[in-house]
């Protein structure tokens, strides 16, 4: 069985929150939900954090240095920033994917949870070549014949 990914989910509102946390959840993430920046910020230094989902208009500190705080903590884990329609992308910021919070859907979302994570894990190791057979059969000890030595 294939270890659960964890991914923080970061957004003040508590009802996007929580529907994120479903909808990740019931897809085999594990999910930890953070509606402060400081809870987010004390998660990310803990660590396991595989994947950063963060909706850009936060209070306090502002949605663009949270990210960017997060990141300077886990450089290797990708962050996914949700920003509202009259946000525009920040010059500078960290996040790997940024996304319209009104135009993106649930299964948009989920191809790209997919993704960031399979760019982090980075591609399938290659499986080992197996020697290549001698056409020459070898005896083995199995195709000799046993032979009752009697005293």
């Amino acid at each position: 069985m294939k270890p659960k990914r964890t991914i923080l989910c970061v957004d003040e509102d508590e009802r996007s929150l929580s529907i994120h946390k479903v909808m990740l959840e019931t897809r085999g993430y594990r999910v930890v939900a953070c509606s402060k920046p400081e809870l987010a910020l004390e998660a990310m230094k803990i660590g396991g954090i595989d994947l950063l989902i963060a909706d850009l208009p936060m209070p306090r500190p502002g949605g663009v240095r949270l990210v960017d705080q997060l990141k300077s903590i886990s450089p290797s884990t990708p962050a996914i920033v949700f920003k509202g329609p009259s946000v525009a992308g920040p010059d500078g910021m960290l996040a790997d994917i940024l996304l319209s919070k009104s135009s993106c859907s649930a299964a948009q979302l989920l191809d790209h949870v997919r993704m960031a994570l399979v760019r982090k894990r980075g591609p399938k190791p290659a499986m080992p070549r197996l020697p290549q057979a001698n056409n020459s059969p070898q005896p083995s000890a199995w195709s000799r014949p046993l032979h009752n030595k009697m005293a």
